[in-house]
């Protein structure tokens, strides 16, 4: 059974993402993304200052069987990047929704009615 804490938001491309209190939001890789991709290697990620188009490659996720291109969750702005996971990129393995991947500051505060609640997410991949 996969976890999905009903918190978080997440994608048709299974990337979560999470609004902090300061208006910027937390993306990173769904527990059911992790466990397809296997082990995890190697993290490129967004650039700070990119703009995301939602949708869109913004970054990868390189494990020992594959790669696979991150989509942006909704249109805006990186405004970090979580270096901890250039040297451990396997903490997504084991901890998938406490490692982040970027930051983000969302184009408009609305986005999120685009994103998928943990129920339609889990009806999505079943």
């Amino acid at each position: 059974m996969m976890k999905l804490p009903p918190d978080l938001y997440y994608t048709a491309e299974h990337l979560w993402t999470q609004e902090a209190d300061d208006g910027i939001w937390l993306a990173g890789i769904t527990d059911y993304a992790q466990d397809l991709l296997g082990d995890i290697v190697f993290i490129e990620f967004p650039s700070v200052g990119d703009t995301l188009v939602a949708g869109k490659p913004c970054g990868l996720v390189e494990s020992v069987k594959t790669g696979s291109d991150l989509h942006a969750p909704v249109d805006g702005v990186v405004t970090a990047v979580n270096e901890v996971l250039s040297n451990q990129p396997e903490s997504i393995n084991d901890h998938p929704y406490a490692s982040w991947i970027f930051k983000f500051r969302p184009a408009d505060a609305t986005q999120d009615i685009h994103l998928l609640t943990a129920q339609a997410y889990a009806e999505l991949i079943d």
